[in-house]
């Protein structure tokens, strides 16, 4: 009898074809869901509670990166690309904040993550790069010395995308990104309010594995059937 991968994953809608392999094509699995995201994810597959998970790319890229900084294994590998296309992050503000209006004014605020090296949190330093926000100033005051060695943001991880919208409401955050579809049912309510968008330069998912199962069969079968899963979505 085979055994079931257990296979991590953010209980998105982009996780439907996921679970129709599960269903409707006799993937053997155990589906374990993570909705504080991919960060989470990496620390249970290095932990070995999952085999594969389906998470953000910049994620992965990161938890790679920060180990070869400390120089170990990251204990993980990308296998394959589940989302080409790039991935658009709505960023967010509390419904009722009129202090948080544009992009332009979140420099040196309070930015809400799930996890330290999570999509949510990398994207932060995406959205800082792009307006320049990285770089140090062109003058050489000393207070534009000081403000060259500081962060663009204060990081504040709260785990879950409902600890996120909580957050920017209550202040403990100015505002957060996350994926846009996901959060737009919030908008409409008036949970919180959408002060901007960023998209990712590169495919936006990516598939995963610990160490101990790259190149086993059963990863062969699991690609498979998230492709049957795919077209019965389409």
């Amino acid at each position: 009898m085979t055994t079931p991968l257990r296979i991590g994953y953010v209980p998105e809608h982009f996780s439907t074809p996921l679970h129709f392999a599960h269903t409707h094509f006799s993937l053997t699995s155990t589906l374990i869901p993570f909705p504080s995201g991919t960060g989470h994810m990496i620390t249970s597959l290095q932990s070995q509670e999952i085999d594969v998970a389906i998470g953000l790319t910049e994620g992965w890229v990161a938890g790679i990166g920060k180990a070869q900084e400390e120089g170990k294994e990251a204990g993980y590998r990308m296998v394959g690309t589940y989302v080409e296309t790039p991935l658009c992050w709505a960023i967010s503000t509390g419904g009722g904040r009129g202090d948080v209006e544009g992009v332009e004014g979140l420099r040196g605020g309070k930015m809400g993550v799930s996890r330290v090296g999570s999509g949510s949190y990398v994207m932060g330093f995406v959205l800082a790069d792009t307006h320049g926000w990285l770089n140090p100033p062109t003058t050489t005051t000393a207070s534009s010395s000081s403000s060259s060695s500081s962060p663009p943001f204060e990081i504040i991880p709260l785990q879950t995308f409902a600890n996120l919208r909580a957050a920017v409401n209550n202040g403990s955050a100015d505002f957060f990104m996350w994926e846009h579809f996901t959060s737009k049912r919030y908008y409409t309510n008036g949970e919180i309010k959408r002060i901007g968008e960023i998209y990712t330069p590169w495919p936006s998912w990516h598939i995963v594995a610990r160490l101990g199962i790259v190149g086993d069969m059963r990863l062969e079968d699991m690609m498979q059937k998230l492709n049957e899963g795919v077209r019965r979505e389409e």
